[in-house]
């Protein structure tokens, strides 16, 4: 298992030298604005990158990945590895030591106990858990002492480092968390909104879908850190707002996804209150064709395999067809910049996996998609401008988040449907909404009450095994699961499933990376139509230091380290 060498830190963290001589809050109030307000602080209930990253300063998993993707031990003593007796031999378990003196916010010792909960909340059978596929395959989490941890899974699994690794599987505190198993998971405001844990901060208000006002944890295992004594973070607004409120007026130090013109954020940057950063993981920007039917007529079944196929999205052709006529290179040049790359890909990185296979997509082919669609007889019979498939004109409602950047991408997007004879109604929902996790709402991305969505999604970490398996056929969200689960399109095909079984239990790195490629490629050909490889830009002020922004875990991974320059 020498092969994880190169994704595996050191066995403790490093101080940054810089603030050897700096105390705890020394550097006062941290603003921070996330334009995309948190609904909630628990990352169980929302698959949302905003509510992810915004409980990644409060609760913590036992590694996480630095800004080069390298694995460091964090609420963990060491990584364990085959070779330091903590993965065992037949690859079936994981064993976690949990680093001397870490205790919960409330003083209270981090045990075992914590994390063998955590497990059960996430995977209880009438529980809707954003992050179940991050525990497949755990057959049971055990205590071996108080300080140890054991996973063990069903089948030999190469790459354990997916429970309790990253900001999307954090430990919840048992204590607090007892009462909110199962369907009463999200009856649990008090817990959801201000949980308990180890993190460097602690909650003192959350407003959902508004503010959180946080201050440095009094019990956090580090003395000296973190170097600010409380945090505000907002949320709302539009990402140029967000820009602004950094790079002119100084409101906030922290801005994050500024998906915005990249010519108006490079003049924002040259007035020299800010620096704008720039990481590339794996995230991407995608559609996702609803392949399950939304007509509101089905009632309780809309958007359920209950509800029955959808009437023409899941023919490949017409897929391809959609793939074909937009013009990915002009997406990027006007909404991404330096901070883009058309891609064809759901998994663009890391080099690993990315597939070649559908290289074909970054060149726009208009022409190729009228003839794609005129010979398989999908055809506009009577001449309106829009074909029918199987007597079903092809109109489609295609939603997405407000963002004035999706939204031209929207508008161009529609005009090239519509040159291939495919009407597209536009419908953009606040972000807020949209990615948030409540479960009675019909606007929600993980309810899919449209044909067609589009979004940004990636994985924590470097290994895909994880978030390959988001597209499991039981990973559907649906009424059953308070409409929580991964497989946002409603994608199923056994031969997929098999391949997320065949990887789950391939030890070689190549094989490993062969099997990707093919899962990559049967979701692109075209349940999902893969845009553009985004980097993560921000933007900070010039006054703050520390900051090591990261695109494989939340990008505020080691906020413990930021400071106030002297």
């Amino acid at each position: 298992m020498t092969r994880t060498s190169l994704l595996l830190g050191a066995t403790a963290l490093v101080l940054a030298p810089a603030a050897a001589l700096a105390e705890r809050g020394s550097s006062g109030h941290l603003n921070i604005i996330y334009w995309q307000a948190p609904s909630t602080l628990n990352p169980y209930l929302s698959g949302g990158t905003k509510e992810v990253e915004s409980a990644s300063l409060i609760l913590e998993s036992m590694a996480r990945f630095d800004d080069s993707g390298t694995m460091v031990p964090w609420l963990a003593e060491s990584i364990p590895t085959v070779e330091n007796g903590g993965v065992s031999e037949d690859l079936t378990s994981i064993t976690w030591t949990i680093a001397e003196g870490v205790t919960w916010s409330d003083g209270s010792a981090l045990t075992p106990a914590d994390f063998i909960f955590t497990w059960e909340y996430c995977t209880h059978p009438e529980g809707g858990c954003a992050q179940a596929s991050f525990f497949d395959g755990v057959s049971s989490v055990e205590a071996v002492d108080d300080r140890t941890v054991r996973v063990n899974f069903a089948n030999s699994t190469p790459f354990p480092y997916t429970a309790f690794v990253g900001s999307e599987s954090p430990v919840l505190q048992a204590a607090q968390f007892a009462e909110c198993l199962g369907a009463r998971a999200p009856e649990c405001t008090s817990a959801n909104f201000g949980p308990i844990g180890t993190g460097p901060f602690v909650v003192d208000e959350f407003r959902p879908n508004d503010v959180i006002e946080l201050s440095a944890n009094p019990n956090f295992r580090f003395p000296d850190r973190p170097y600010f004594a409380t945090v505000t973070f907002k949320g709302g607004g539009d990402a140029t707002a967000a820009a602004r409120s950094v790079c002119e007026t100084g409101e906030f130090d922290y801005a994050w996804n500024l998906q915005i013109d990249p010519t108006i954020l490079a003049g924002m940057e040259a007035q020299g209150n800010c620096e704008v950063v720039v990481a590339f993981g794996t995230s991407v920007e995608r559609l996702h064709l609803n392949q399950t039917n939304p007509d509101p007529a089905l009632g309780d079944v809309r958007s359920t395999v209950a509800g029955g196929p959808h009437p023409f999205l899941t023919d490949p052709i017409v897929g391809q067809a959609l793939s074909m006529s937009i013009d990915r290179q002009l997406l990027v040049d006007i909404g991404y910049g330096a901070g883009g790359q058309a891609t064809c890909n759901v998994l663009p990185a890391p080099e690993l996996y990315a597939s070649t296979a559908n290289d074909g997509c970054l060149v726009q082919d208009i022409p190729g998609a009228i003839a794609l669609l005129d010979g398989a007889g999908i055809v506009d019979s009577d001449g309106d401008g829009i074909r029918e498939y199987n007597g079903i004109p092809m109109r489609v409602l295609f939603q997405t988040s407000t963002n004035a950047v999706r939204q031209d991408a929207q508008a161009l997007i529609k005009q090239w449907w519509a040159e291939i004879g495919v009407d597209a109604e536009l419908r953009n929902i606040d972000a807020s909404v949209f990615f948030g996790g409540d479960p009675a709402s019909p606007d929600t991305f993980q309810k899919f009450y449209a044909d067609i969505e589009m979004y940004t999604n990636n994985f924590a970490g470097v290994d895909p095994q994880a978030y390959m398996a988001s597209w499991l056929c039981d990973d559907m969200p649906s009424p059953d699961s308070q409409w929580q689960g991964s497989n946002i399109q409603r994608f199923c095909d056994p031969a997929y499933d098999a391949l997320v079984a065949e990887m789950a239990g391939t030890a070689d790195l190549d094989e490993r990376g062969r099997l990707a490629r093919e899962m990559n490629d049967m979701l692109v050909r075209y349940s999902i139509i893969p845009l553009v490889h985004r980097g993560g830009v921000s933007a900070h002020a010039t006054t703050l230091e520390g900051i090591r922004m990261s695109d494989w875990d939340s990008e505020l991974w080691n906020i413990m380290d930021w400071r106030r320059a002297e």
